[in-house]
């Protein structure tokens, strides 16, 4: 008999830590379907779930809507408990982790795909052929999306972009989006001597995958005002390269990143226009929560990707 208790108490503890694990997913990500996928459960599973241990606790512990998920007060309560508690457990494993010899785990990283092509690509190649167990993946999206949305570990953007509550570190060196066109449209249709002039001119549009909208071309004044223009054209892309690829085979101008068009403009394939509207800004960082431990992979990407002056 006094075995059978401990095999039940045993089984019961089991059950209820799994269960308070799948509560405090659903309350990080508010959403069932985020912490399912987190989980590696479905989505009816991890429901059944949660209402068995509320059951069995005779409280209410989410406030479920048809657009979000939020603890109760009783919720809250719970979690303040439980949170500290996993993280600490998450903190000794990783901690055994990084103990051992070679640093392994995956780091999954969001960027636009040219900063993953100039700059993570290259600073991490060498690390993954370096340290095998460790495991890069990367997430291209223009949308900016939250860390804990896209199940990342990390993101890149613009230095100006970056997040409060992130710690953000420069990874590449400062940056300018330039105007660039084919030596033929330039032959045809002639050469803008402002922003304003654009609107007259056939241009390449890029569309953020935020909120749908096409990017407004972003210029500054010798006085640093800053100028928006919206321009038009038969040509648009939700990525960057495609839009460099217009531009050499003179279908109009684009608004590229210097770097990205270095070679063509080598090469003579594409000119500058606008340039002295074109100021610099500060390059692109890769940020992070800043309660996050780093792993001993993660640490790896860190001190690879580091910008050096």
């Amino acid at each position: 008999m006094i075995i059978d208790r401990e095999i039940n108490a045993s089984a019961m503890l089991r059950e209820n830590i799994n269960d308070l694990i799948a509560l405090a997913a659903v309350a990080e990500e508010r959403s069932f379907t985020r912490a399912a996928a987190r989980l590696n459960v479905s989505q009816s599973a991890l429901s059944h779930t949660i209402k068995g241990l509320e059951k069995r606790l005779g409280l209410r512990l989410l406030t479920r809507t048809t657009r979000s998920v939020a603890p109760t007060i009783e919720g809250e309560d719970l979690l303040a408990t439980l949170n500290p508690c996993f993280e600490k457990i998450e903190s000794r494993l990783q901690a055994l982790n990084d103990a051992q010899d070679q640093p392994t785990g995956t780091v999954r990283i969001v960027a636009v795909e040219y900063a993953i092509e100039s700059l993570l690509w290259p600073k991490l190649s060498p690390v993954l052929k370096a340290h095998p167990a460790v495991k890069v993946e990367f997430v291209v999206d223009y949308g900016y999306s939250d860390l804990a949305e896209s199940q990342c570990d990390a993101g890149v953007r613009y230095g100006e972009q970056v997040s409060e509550g992130m710690i953000a570190m420069r990874i590449g060196p400062d940056e300018r989006m330039i105007c660039v066109g084919a030596p033929d449209y330039f032959e045809s249709a002639g050469v803008p001597e402002t922003p304003q002039d654009l609107t007259s001119h056939r241009c390449i549009n890029l569309r953020l995958s935020t909120h749908g909208a096409l990017y407004a071309w972003e210029f500054e004044d010798a006085d640093g005002n800053e100028i928006r223009v919206k321009v038009q054209g038969q040509a648009v892309f939700n990525m960057i390269n495609p839009v460099l690829r217009a531009a050499t085979d003179g279908h109009g101008l684009a608004l590229v990143p210097e770097r990205l068009a270095q070679k063509k403009l080598d090469a003579g394939d594409l000119r500058i226009c606008l340039g002295e509207y074109s100021p610099y800004f500060p390059g692109f960082h890769l940020y992070y929560p800043s309660r996050q431990r780093p792993s001993s992979a993660f640490q790896v990407v860190l001190d690879a990707l580091r910008e050096r002056a």
